[in-house]
């Protein structure tokens, strides 16, 4: 089984460093050293940020890929409009298990990530920046850094700056759950979509972007936008940074000029010659066979026009000798936990697509096919953020990728060959947790169990319109369980749904606490975050 990634892997330079220049000095650039690496840095009036974003194309490097200059400037046109103060936010919430370029980032440069959000705060005349981060590693490299320009959240402050830390979780990366749980409220995305743009903390128009896309912004505003260019493509110039695990020999994070072959990148990690697959972009990415990583650049458009994605920026190539569908089956499981809990199409779709792919492993032939590509297209573009996007297309991808293996199971016995688990998720499948109300509190079992007296029961079916993430109804129309762990997320739907049962048919018991699970995400240890610290 593969391990979890640690916060910060290996990291590898293709090249001349940019993003990465000083990580073979220090574990981490404080200020003065990070100023002798990279040099002082001018402000620059808005229109010459935009400017500058636009000429050397740059693209928010979270994977939805939006133009960095076209928000600048609706953001600052939107202040200007209705006369208010934006708000810089910086998204360095990485949550995904093959994830981790903005988590090294934050860690070994965050002064880096933090002169471009600068720079932004400055141009549009910005009083308050906000870091979202989910990891305690990340955490105090960035209070660090703060600290460390003289920065803080006090109310006479000119720029107020502070890092919001949330659970670790999927959807705690999406724009409006990071911009929600900045203004008080739950690290999950609100019921509807509004653009961070026209309003997003407090009402204010607001710039978010990940961390590496204000990274870059800093390293061209110091270069200039010809000798960015000369690095990487003439369309998407510049460097990407990446993650790749999965089947390789050394998992690292990695920066390349764009224009580099995929194969020679995995050959770098230690990849088998000849994969049988590799997952571009992450869990929310897209499978490319063999025979297409050797057509495969890392860009943008390379990867999208044979069919992958560059996305998160993961790349996780898998053996000949392991299940692809078996692989993506975990994947498609974690996705499905990774819930919020409050879309239909996510909180139902997503397991039932994840028992779709279950029951094609299974044997379940053609019709479990159908049915699983039916939930896949039923999810996307009905939610409240892109997990259910995210993760239909991962699905979607997995079905045309692996037609072979595909046929084997719809039509036969199987593959044959076991799930070797090479693709990262956390421990059990969960996020780890770190603070009180982390992913393991909202998102695990609870201590309540939930049970229908078969003897009082009458088939109303309430049940599993109030509590659909523990009841189903069968042919019969009767739940399909009997009993069942309530999730803690659904803990007062599973009480609600005992005092609305008409036929007083189900009840609830604690159960004994259970010891708590284990943090299977490693941090930076005691004695290395005091000397990256500087302490």
């Amino acid at each position: 089984m593969n391990e979890a990634l640690p916060d910060v892997p290996e990291v590898r330079v293709v090249g001349l460093p940019q993003l990465t220049s000083g990580f073979d000095l220090v574990e981490r650039l404080d200020l003065p050293m990070h100023l002798k690496v990279h040099g002082p840095l001018e402000p620059l009036g808005g229109e010459q940020l935009a400017q500058l974003a636009e000429r050397i194309n740059l693209r928010g490097r979270g994977g939805a890929g939006f133009p960095f200059h076209k928000k600048l400037r609706s953001v600052a046109e939107t202040a200007i409009k209705r006369g208010v103060r934006p708000v810089v936010v910086v998204n360095g919430s990485e949550d995904e298990p093959a994830c981790r370029k903005d988590t090294v980032l934050i860690n070994r440069a965050p002064h880096l990530i933090l002169d471009g959000a600068l720079l932004c705060a400055e141009a549009m005349g910005a009083r308050t920046l906000v870091v979202g981060v989910t990891r305690e590693s990340t955490q105090r490299s960035m209070e660090a850094a703060l600290a460390e320009r003289g920065l803080s959240n006090g109310r006479r402050s000119v720029l107020r700056a502070r890092v919001q830390r949330n659970p670790v979780r999927m959807v705690t990366g999406a724009a409006a759950a990071l911009i929600r749980s900045i203004d008080g409220g739950p690290a999950i995305p609100p019921g509807r979509k509004i653009s961070a743009s026209q309003s997003g903390v407090g009402g204010a128009p607001t710039l978010l972007s990940n961390a590496e896309t204000f990274a870059q912004l800093a390293i061209a505003a110091r270069i200039g936008p010809e000798r960015y260019g000369n690095t990487g493509l003439y369309d998407e110039p510049g460097t990407v940074m990446l993650t790749v695990s999965g089947a390789v020999a050394r998992p690292m994070v990695i920066e390349v000029p764009t224009g580099v072959p995929l194969r020679y990148v995995l050959q770098l990690a230690g990849a088998p010659p000849v994969p049988q697959g590799v997952l571009t972009g992450g869990y929310h990415g897209k499978w490319i066979d063999a025979a297409t990583v050797n057509e495969a650049i890392v860009s943008r458009n390379s990867l999208d026009a044979v069919g992958g994605s560059l996305g998160a920026g993961a790349i996780l190539p898998i053996t000949q000798d392991t299940c692809p569908l078996g692989e993506s089956l975990r994947v498609a499981q974690w996705l499905a936990e990774e819930s919020a809990g409050q879309c239909g199409p996510c909180y139902l779709g997503l397991p039932a697509a994840a028992r779709g792919l279950e029951d094609i492993l299974n044997g379940g032939g053609p019709a479990a096919l159908e049915a699983l590509k039916q939930v896949a297209k039923n999810v996307k573009r009905r939610g409240a953020c892109s997990h259910p996007d995210g993760s239909a297309m991962f699905l979607e991808s997995t079905v045309k990728a692996f037609t072979d293996d595909l046929a084997a199971h719809v039509l036969g016995n199987g593959c044959g060959r076991p799930v070797q688990g090479v693709l990262p998720l956390f421990e059990g499948g969960r996020a780890p947790t770190g603070i009180p109300g982390g992913a393991g509190e909202e998102n695990g079992p609870s201590r309540q169990k939930i049970y229908v007296d078969w003897t009082l029961c009458r088939g109303h079916g309430l049940c599993a319109d109030i509590l659909p993430e523990v009841f189903e109804l069968g042919a019969d129309g009767f739940p399909t369980v009997a009993q069942a762990q309530v999730p803690r997320r659904a803990e007062d739907k599973a009480l609600r749904a005992v005092r609305r049962c008409p036929a007083l048919a189900l009840r609830i018991e604690e159960q004994a606490e259970r010891a708590p699970a284990r943090n299977n995400l490693p941090v930076l240890s005691q004695g290395r975050g005091r000397r990256a610290l500087g302490r």
